[in-house]
Order: C-alpha cells, then sequence, then structure tokens
C-alpha cells in the first residue's frame, strides 16, 4: 500500500512539472494593455507592435498583448500614462522620456537643450552608466524598465519663415508637450510655447491657430505636416527624445521567471530594432528621409556651429536651472559621458 501511495504521489508530482506554464498561465490575464502615443504608422508605434508580436512568440502565447496608441487608455493625455501604469491602468508601455518627466524628474535630463549633440551622444547615455541610472530610479517608482529605443532629434518647424536665430522665434506660438521644461525652453527663445496633444495639434497647424511644432523627422514625414503649412523646417537637434520599454510591477509579479526572461528579451529585440528604424534616412550616409521632406517643397535650414551655439546660449539659464531639479551629479554624469564621445 504504502509503494502504491508513494508511486501515486510521484505521478502527481510529475504531472504538475509538466504542466507548470498551463498553471501559470490560467493566473495570466486573457489580455494586456499596452500604451504609446503613437500609432504603427510610425517607428514609435511600430516598436510597440514589434515588442507585442515578440512577447506573444517567445513567451508560446501565454502572454497576450494589444496596443493602445494615442496613449487612449489615459484619455490622449500623454503626461497622465506614466501615473496610469502605476495605478495599473495600463500593463506595458513604450513611453517616452518627455512625458513620463513631469513624474519623474530625472527624466528631464533628455530634455536640457542642447545637452545631446547627436546619435553617439545619446548612444552614451541609454547604453551606459547614466542609462542604468535611470532604470534603477524608474523601478523605484513602481515599473520595471527592459530597454531603450528611440523617438528621435526633435526638430521645429513652422509656416512663417526660416528659423536661423533666436530673434526668429520671438512671438511664434510653438506647440509643445506639457512638460514645464519645454516651457521654460521655448519662453527662453523669445517663442509663446502654447501645450497641447498631438491630436489637437494637427487641426492647430492646419487652421494656423499655431505657427509651428516640433518633432523628430519621422513625425515630420509620416503625418505629412507640409500639408498643414509647415514649410520651414530648421535643424537644430536641441533634444533628443529616447523610448523606454516598461512592465507594471504589479504585472510583472504575476508572470514566471521563464515568462519575464522572455518580456525582457522581446523589449531589447524591439528596441534595438527601433533604433536602427529611427535614425533610417536622416544620416550624411543615408539622408533618403530628408530628400523626401524637401520633395514636398519644405525649405530645410541646417544650422551652423556658430547658429547653434546663439540657441544653446539662449537656453543656458534653462540648462542651469533645470540641472538642480534633475541631480548635479547625474548631469555631470551625462556631460561627462557625451563628452568622451568625441
Amino acid at each position: 500500500m504504502n509503494k502504491l501511495c508513494t508511486a501515486a504521489f510521484a505521478i502527481t508530482v510529475a504531472a504538475t512539472t509538466l504542466a507548470s506554464p498551463s498553471l501559470y498561465a490560467a493566473d495570466y490575464k486573457a489580455e494586456y494593455r499596452l500604451s504609446t502615443v503613437l500609432g504603427t504608422a510610425f517607428t514609435w508605434g511600430k516598436a510597440g507592435e514589434r515588442w507585442a508580436e515578440l512577447i506573444k512568440q517567445k513567451t508560446d502565447g501565454r502572454i497576450n498583448v494589444k496596443q493602445y496608441p494615442g496613449t487612449s487608455l489615459v484619455g490622449g493625455d500623454q503626461t497622465r500614462e506614466f501615473s496610469a501604469i502605476r495605478q495599473g491602468v495600463i500593463d506595458l508601455a513604450v513611453g517616452s522620456s518627455i512625458n513620463w518627466s513631469p513624474q519623474v524628474k530625472q527624466l528631464n535630463l533628455f530634455s536640457l537643450p542642447f545637452l545631446v549633440p547627436d546619435a553617439k551622444g545619446l548612444d552614451a547615455l541609454i547604453k551606459g552608466e547614466v542609462g542604468k541610472d535611470l532604470f534603477a530610479i524608474l523601478d523605484k517608482q513602481g515599473v520595471v524598465p527592459l530597454a531603450y529605443g528611440e523617438n528621435g532629434f526633435r526638430e521645429i518647424s513652422n509656416s512663417k519663415q526660416p528659423i536661423t536665430s533666436p530673434a526668429d522665434l520671438k512671438g511664434m506660438k510653438i506647440r509643445i508637450v506639457g512638460s514645464p521644461i519645454f516651457i521654460d525652453s521655448f519662453t527662453a527663445l523669445g517663442a509663446n510655447p502654447t501645450q497641447m496633444s498631438w491630436a489637437d495639434a494637427q487641426p492647430a497647424l492646419a487652421t494656423k491657430a499655431v505657427d509651428g511644432q516640433e518633432n523628430p523627422l519621422s513625425v515630420f514625414s509620416i503625418a505629412k505636416l507640409h500639408t498643414l503649412g509647415q514649410n520651414h523646417l530648421t535643424l537644430w537637434g536641441y533634444m533628443a527624445d529616447p523610448l523606454i520599454f516598461v512592465v507594471s510591477k504589479q504585472v510583472w509579479k504575476t508572470w514566471s521567471e521563464a515568462d519575464r526572461k522572455a518580456v525582457r528579451e522581446a523589449a531589447e529585440q524591439a528596441a534595438a530594432e527601433n533604433l536602427v528604424a529611427a535614425r533610417k534616412g536622416i544620416t550624411p550616409g543615408d539622408d533618403d528621409l530628408l530628400k523626401s521632406i524637401e520633395k514636398n517643397g519644405v525649405t530645410i535650414t541646417r544650422l551652423t556651429p556658430e547658429q547653434r551655439k546663439a540657441f544653446q546660449d539662449a537656453t543656458r539659464p534653462v540648462f542651469d536651472k533645470w540641472t538642480a531639479t534633475i541631480g548635479k551629479e547625474l548631469v555631470k554624469k551625462a556631460e561627462t559621458a557625451i563628452a568622451n564621445t568625441k
């Protein structure tokens, strides 16, 4: 009798072990909600779509993710996205450092005017110690950060005239996202910063309720901003906008170790692909995107180093003010990392 009991017990343990992936899956949600600001026509939205696709593949269908573009889970308010992740309204997100900076002040690092000069400088931050420091900060805020992608360097366009100096911005209404550092930067340049969501920005540009906007070149091209009167585009690269792949910590805790590993690997792969896509067509050796924008009748102004420095000097008080908010040690570490790329 004892032998029979022992054998039955062994069979039960073996069956349970073999069934463990299914047991985990039984506790999982049927569908997880992933938030992005832009849809899949844009490299940002495509990154979210790709992450969801890879998660399903790598977890053998145990984790199914549905993407919600337009930050529709928070009524289109980009700056509420991070709070919604912490509250459990959003399960996963591919978010912008800009949109999350009101809740995580250190993310304003990337919005410091003219801190990051180029892609090498950005890589030095997101792939180095600064990137690790920011992930540690985010982890304490109730999310699990997994990888960095990129939305691109933000360039400025308008319907009135070429912008080559701060004087050209005087009194100009420029649409910005709802981040205080943006208000400070454009006010310092003499512009009239106007906060609105991207959904509201497009009709505002079409009716000339606002004169201009600032966004990565991929957004300018895909959104066909030349059709909204944005015929003057200045390449000034005043800030870089990394994307961050995160999972709600509440959700993360419910997944098995194997599935956490799979989701992390999926994020890293999707982010790597996104970095390539975000930089396509805008470099000296590969400028197809810039050429296509020019073919639509847009005048592209490329600033000289001296012209760029005039903008940098004008916004230096903003840089200094926000350095104190972000943390002097973190900013210094970022400046050193960037300097080492030159």
